[in-house]
């Protein structure tokens, strides 16, 4: 393969004859899984627990140590890069370069590699709610391998360019953090409310929960698209999580999601059940399915559906929605209108729920501006990626 080398100086030594070969992963290294259950996490664990989730546990003990590669094995699959002690989930791959290969594979590459190859891994998932992938599925991953030298040059590029994007998201997430900060010094904890608040119960404010209809897929493209129920997660509404519906299903005016609806996710699985997300804009004739709803708040209702919003977003406070859900563990679940609608609130005054309010809108713009800079900085990762691993980088 002829490419082009950056120099250690940044300039370019063009036409550069630089061997290239196609491996399969597992011909690299050796992968296996982790032994634990995912109730084996301690809080304040001394190590890493990693399982499928993003964001890895902690752990008081731990099973391995070095550099390795971890590929969440189900659900919403992702990669990690790791080196040190820490220990893993079952369905966590732990990928380590095998010991006679040390000198020809940089884990560094391989992790920025896998990133590339998430979508493969998803589309050749199986399974019913939760989907998984096997071990083949890795094994057989087809990897270009330049000489390590140049494997560990696009990872430090990679890397840097990677670390702009974490500075953007740290940024939003400390965003996040100020709204949490300002609703407790507002309004205290909404469970044990030491303000003193009167209570009253989500009945009293809401005259009733709309949701769509179970609808099969339309195999053409037609005027109006039907949320998923991924579309609803914890303080994210996703509208691109959406199929089309049949040309031929009258969409009732109520199955529409309009900017300032907050939704809920009545039916999900046990860590996503009761997941509440407010609509700050979407696109037109977006319709709810049957596992959504969202509140129609009654006319004399002392209530702005901001707060709503972020109380929902309390941790205590999903704890006691989701304990009034039904269903066995490990399948999907569902919350009865008349439980949810029976959950006790808090309920402050209203130029105080106002003034919250207009604290989060103005947060909520500058997180806007960052997201913009942020897409901005995924596409032109994305781009370094692809031509990284074409060799053009």
């Amino acid at each position: 393969m002829k490419v082009e080398i950056v120099g250690e100086g940044g300039g370019s030594i063009r036409d550069a004859e630089m061997t290239w070969v196609d491996k399969k992963l597992g011909e690299l290294a050796k992968i296996c899984t982790g032994k634990l259950d995912a109730n084996a996490s301690s809080e304040n664990g001394k190590y890493p627990f990693f399982t499928c989730a993003r964001q890895p546990l902690r752990i008081n003990s731990y099973s391995y140590d070095g550099e390795c590669v971890l590929v969440a094995g189900n659900g919403d699959l992702n990669v990690k890069y790791y080196e040190g002690k820490f220990d893993a989930y079952q369905r966590t791959y732990i990928i380590k370069v095998r010991p006679e290969l040390r000198d020809s594979l940089s884990l560094g590459y391989v992790y920025h590699f896998l990133e590339t190859y998430l979508e493969t891994l998803r589309k050749q998932s199986i399974g019913g709610i939760i989907k998984y992938i096997k071990l083949g599925n890795l094994t057989k991953a087809p990897i270009p391998l330049p000489p390590i030298s140049e494997q560990k040059r696009i990872a430090k590029i990679l890397n840097a360019a990677d670390a702009l994007r974490a500075k953007r998201r740290e940024a939003l997430a400390q965003l996040d953090t100020l709204l949490q900060s300002t609703f407790l010094n507002m309004f205290g904890d909404p469970v044990a409310n030491p303000m003193g608040w009167k209570m009253g119960r989500l009945a009293d404010i809401v005259e009733r929960l709309d949701g769509g209809k179970n609808v099969a897929q339309s195999e053409t493209k037609t005027d109006y698209r039907v949320l998923k129920v991924s579309a609803v997660t914890y303080g994210v509404y996703r509208p691109e999580e959406s199929k089309y519906l049949p040309a031929d299903f009258n969409v009732p005016e109520s199955y529409i999601v309009k900017s300032g609806d907050l939704l809920i996710s009545r039916a999900n699985t046990t860590e996503l059940i009761g997941a509440t997300a407010y609509v700050w804009e979407t696109p037109e004739r977006i319709a709810l399915p049957d596992k959504i709803w969202k509140f129609i708040w009654k006319n004399d209702a002392q209530i702005e559906p901001l707060f709503i919003y972020h109380l929902s977003q309390h941790i205590e406070f999903r704890r006691i929605l989701a304990s009034r859900a039904s269903g066995t563990s490990g399948s999907m679940k569902n919350i009865a209108k008349s439980k949810l609608l029976s959950l006790p609130v808090p309920l402050p005054p209203l130029p105080l729920q106002h003034r919250f309010a207009t604290i989060v809108k103005s947060v909520e713009q500058q997180k806007s501006r960052m997201k913009t800079h942020l897409t901005e900085l995924d596409t032109l990762f994305a781009a370094l990626q692809q031509r990284a691993f074409n060799g053009d980088l």
